[in-house]
């Protein structure tokens, strides 16, 4: 299956239109919108790849830098087109436009699976979310779409305007602010931390209620200190999760498109990279970048 590419930055979440199948390709047609996410293998054999789970498939294959069955690597998304098996192919939903939902492929399906597997979907439901960057703006997007109660937790008091006013979240809570972590306590039913940089767990474990659970979503370069007691005294779960399989992730675009759930990005050439991580590394952009490399291409051919 060939298709023309947008990219988003991390060179995983690539969505374009079909140009050619296979002779074995039953699901999509040439006009096609598609997706390919950050996986194109695994097993097929396992219990996770049975229960629709390739993304803890132990043989998994990511869509760039990994073995792939032949021997060869993969590279991503980086180019006019790409070739991809049918199975790690997602359909589109007409009403989603092409470079806002490439994010969803991994930053969507990061948060989607475990609002859903953890049960934070159910009404009267509060949750948190950590950080409002790529994960988290879409996080309190899709939150706000199961229809339950968000609060949105950053060190950061000027994102307040942007959490409640542009995203819809119910309110907003500045981690450093003693006063506002203590009248929090014990008020949300599940939280997803989406950052990636370290910090604490302990004040955020104080804000779950008995029985709460904290996702780790992100990933730093330290291991977190885990505070056992904190756990102990309100029988609460720390978690991670990661992604979310095929299955799963067409399940996520059909729910975005029936509540019209697209990340907030910003469509750059091929030829901007450099600035554009120059832009990351000081946290200028909302939220994520998106390289049109088909139509950066094309104006390169004679």
């Amino acid at each position: 299956m060939k298709c023309t590419i947008y990219l988003e930055y991390c060179r995983h979440e690539i969505v374009g239109v079909v140009t050619e199948v296979g002779c074995k390709v039953e699901k999509f047609k040439v006009g096609d919108k598609v997706g390919v996410g950050c996986l194109v293998g695994a097993c097929h054999s396992c219990e996770s790849c049975s229960d629709h789970l390739e993304n803890y498939c132990s043989k998994l294959i990511l869509t760039y830098n990994m073995p792939n069955h032949d021997g060869t690597r993969t590279y991503g998304g980086y180019s006019d087109t790409m070739v991809a098996p049918e199975r790690y192919v997602v359909r589109i939903p007409d009403n989603l436009p092409l470079a806002a939902v490439a994010p969803l492929l991994c930053a969507g399906i990061t948060v989607y699976s475990p609002l859903k597997y953890f049960g934070f979907t159910q009404p009267g439901t509060h949750i948190g979310i950590v950080g409002l960057g790529g994960l988290g703006h879409v996080g309190v997007k899709f939150a706000k779409a199961f229809g339950v109660k968000v609060t949105l937790i950053s060190t950061s008091p000027s994102k307040k305007k942007e959490a409640i006013g542009h995203l819809g979240a119910d309110s907003f809570l500045v981690s450093r602010d003693p006063e506002q972590m203590q009248a929090a306590l014990g008020t949300m039913d599940g939280i997803l931390d989406t950052v990636s940089a370290i910090h604490p767990l302990l004040p955020l474990l104080g804000l779950l209620k008995n029985n709460g659970k904290l996702i780790l979503l992100g990933v730093p370069e330290k291991p977190h200190e885990l505070p056992a007691f904190s756990l102990i005294t309100g029988r609460k779960t720390v978690a991670g999760s990661g992604i979310g399989g095929m299955k799963e992730t067409q399940e996520m675009l059909d729910f975005a498109a029936k509540h019209n759930v697209t990340a907030d990005i910003e469509v750059v050439p091929m030829d901007y990279v450099n600035t554009a991580l120059e832009r990351l590394a000081k946290a200028d952009v909302r939220y994520q970048f998106v390289i049109d490399i088909g139509n950066t291409l094309s104006a390169t051919k004679p």
